[in-house]
């Protein structure tokens, strides 16, 4: 496998895979809200199934964990239209993101080798645990896609080389979703080598439901739920260096985001506490983009959160959407928002960004006015678009754009494009639209000088000009959409963050339906 360059502003030529119809000599203006291009990629896997009943090749919505100079990273593999893959597929290096080795976890579903219990697995996210030297990345194994839908972590004890065959988290016969998994790395806490994994149980109101392992992933207790039963969907915990877990989520509208808490090892969690207004003016061209949140936390125990909000854009009258930050060191108080500089406020006729689906990175060897933060995201040039394009709308080009703060996110580098422009028909259709992920991810190694940003990139489809049938969602078999990364020096920037003060603007398009999301 070859080397990609370190540094964004070199361009490599020897690449896993080539994207010469991708690279594009761009000029970085801000106020244009257009982006420079990085062209350096390496393809870290692609979905090796073909069953007849979902999309190949494609995979989606990577989760991401970096630990010493190792990092893990998985997905879905061989998207269903009516949720979940034919697998979860995972990527792995040992040094740094330089080189990478990948597979699909054995024992999963009927497609895995060996064959596994479900019809299908979804909603990777990864988790290490130093305690016990354990890589977990925990899934939904979905036995029917309308219920029951379990939580299950695979394990690893080689540094996520091989994995274990499901481990049930929970198997209660109720529909779950929206799993993530963190574990308490810090050898002085009380709770050292416990680790946690959130989800909502959407058969009881989105009801959140927490459980906790204190044996590295190969138990785990009854789930627990906090006094007032919260209606809850995408928490990402994090862990304090004193043990306390903190969990953003957002409410099961997705209309704010919520903090709950526990001091006690996840014997008991608190009632929520509001950290935001969430505020979302939709995205164009039929994409899939729930609005849910990214979080991380920095050495110090300050834990940092972003997600596209539209609040900083005419009160939410334009359409489009920016990229929002807050933070909080107890998990209680939180900051106002901030908004991150991915391009100029404001929506014409010429210039109209549109931000969706980020995923946030945080040095955990860095900390306060000095934490390294890294944020991947896809974008919209503008929003005067559609899927398929007619005579007088043009089709919706999809990128994926990257930034970085070294001082904590008050300042910003200049954003750069990372890939695309992408044809949403390439992408696989889904019930909630055409999908590249629910939620990304970025990769620090602790104390590393560049982030590791993981991504879906699709191209056309090896024949034909959609990957699925756009108009009966029926699967493809000649999609093109793979995971991706790419080295990012995290050289931070002078584009300076702008307060947004608290607001209570009315939803642009509001929703009385709970959100499922797997």
């Amino acid at each position: 496998m070859s080397v990609i360059s370190r540094y964004r502003w070199r361009f490599s030529i020897r690449m896993t895979l080539t994207f010469s119809a991708l690279i594009l000599a761009l000029v970085f203006t801000l106020s244009a809200g257009t982006l420079a291009y990085a062209a350096s990629l390496t393809q870290i896997s692609s979905d090796p199934f073909t069953n007849a009943t979902s999309n190949h090749k494609t995979e989606v919505e990577p989760g991401t964990f970096a630990f010493g100079n190792t990092i893990v990273s998985a997905f879905q593999q061989g998207r269903f239209f009516d949720g979940g893959g034919s697998d979860i597929g995972f990527a792995t290096s040992i040094n740094g993101g330089q080189t990478w080795v990948h597979g699909s976890l054995p024992s999963t579903t009927v497609n895995s080798t060996p064959p596994g219990p479900y019809a299908r697995a979804s909603d990777a996210s990864v988790a290490f645990d130093a305690k016990h030297n354990v890589w977990i990345i925990s899934y939904l194994g979905i036995v029917n896609p309308s219920g029951p839908v379990d939580v299950d972590v695979s394990r690893s004890t080689n540094g996520g080389l091989t994995w274990s065959a499901p481990v049930v988290v929970n198997n209660d016969g109720q529909f779950n979703d929206k799993n993530w998994t963190t574990c308490d790395d810090t050898a002085k806490s009380k709770f050292y080598g416990n680790c946690y994994t959130e989800f909502d149980d959407n058969s009881k109101l989105n009801l959140f439901q927490m459980s906790t392992s204190t044996d590295g992933g190969l138990t785990w207790g009854a789930a627990q739920t906090n006094p007032a039963n919260t209606c809850v969907i995408g928490g990402q915990p994090v862990v304090q260096p004193n043990g306390t877990v903190i969990v953003p989520i957002d409410d099961c509208l997705e209309t704010s985001i919520l903090s709950i808490t526990s001091t006690d090892g996840g014997k008991t969690w608190s009632n929520p506490v509001t950290a935001a207004q969430l505020l979302n003016d939709g995205h164009p061209g039929n994409i899939r983009s729930p609005d849910l949140i990214s979080a991380e936390i920095d050495n110090s125990g300050r834990v940092y959160v972003v997600w596209t909000d539209c609040r900083t854009e005419d009160f939410c009258n334009t359409g489009n959407n920016d990229l929002l930050l807050i933070t909080s060191t107890d998990g209680i108080n939180w900051s106002s928002p901030a908004r991150i500089p991915t391009s100029s406020v404001g929506c014409t006729s010429a210039s109209c960004v549109d931000i969706l689906i980020p995923g946030l990175a945080v040095d955990r060897n860095t900390s306060g006015s000095t934490a390294h933060l890294a944020v991947v995201y896809y974008t919209f040039p503008t929003i005067f678009c559609n899927a398929t394009g007619t005579a007088s709308t043009p089709a919706c080009q999809l990128n994926v754009g990257f930034l970085d703060s070294i001082n904590g996110g008050a300042s910003w580098s200049s954003p750069v494009q990372l890939a695309g422009p992408m044809t949403l028909t390439w992408l696989p259709l889904t019930t909630q639209g055409f999908m590249v992920a629910d939620y990304l991810s970025t990769a620090i190694v602790p104390g590393g000088d560049h982030a590791n940003p993981v991504f879906e990139v699709a191209s056309a489809p090896t024949m034909g000009k959609t990957c699925s049938n756009i108009n009966t969602g029926a699967p493809g078999r000649n999609c093109n959409q793979a995971t991706f990364t790419s080295l990012q020096a995290l050289v931070g920037g002078a584009n300076a963050a702008t307060s947004v003060p608290a607001t209570n603007l009315a939803q642009p398009k509001p929703t009385s339906s709970r959100k499922t999301a797997y």
